[in-house]
């Protein structure tokens, strides 16, 4: 998959939303992805994070409404490994990830916060495929969002 969001928003203009306000990082290997939306809403706990990148994810992208919390990650090498394996394009994660080294050097898009070393608790707590909005937009469970080094933009329709 090959695009630029500036393009896409030149493109689409009425169709993009773009998020604001945030500074985002990548540290996955894939530097530009996109794909249907799936969502998981949770707070320092990366249960549902886990469970979700376990299944099968061809051409879709976790958005993750974790609070913005830079105090534990919700992602790491072995479950971005999984989400490899799995097939994820990439993740989109509104608080932070750990082993950046190593995501660098998987398949997949990983755009976060920041990076902290503390893994993240586990309590099985975490909402699944629910608006979860931040950066001034809602990303919706069946809709498109598409990142690479210029930022995050998402659609209610497929731009490519």
């Amino acid at each position: 998959m090959t695009f630029v969001t500036c393009d896409l928003c030149d493109e689409h203009a009425d169709k993009v939303s773009v998020v604001t306000g945030l500074n985002w990082f990548s540290y996955g290997g894939r530097q530009a992805f996109g794909g249907e939306i799936v969502t998981v809403k949770c707070f320092e706990d990366n249960s549902r994070v886990k469970e979700h990148l376990a299944t099968d994810g061809k051409g879709k992208v976790l958005v993750v409404d974790g609070g913005g919390s830079l105090r534990n990650a919700l992602i790491g090498d072995m479950i971005a490994e999984n989400a490899v394996s799995n097939g994820w394009e990439g993740v989109i994660i509104y608080g932070a990830c750990r082993d950046v080294q190593e995501l660098a050097k998987l398949d997949l898009g990983v755009v976060t916060l920041g990076c902290v070393p503390i893994k993240s608790v586990r309590r099985g707590e975490g909402q699944l495929n629910i608006d979860v909005t931040f950066g001034g937009i809602t990303f919706r469970p069946g809709d498109f969002v598409y990142a690479d080094a210029n930022g995050v933009i998402s659609s209610t329709e497929a731009l490519l």
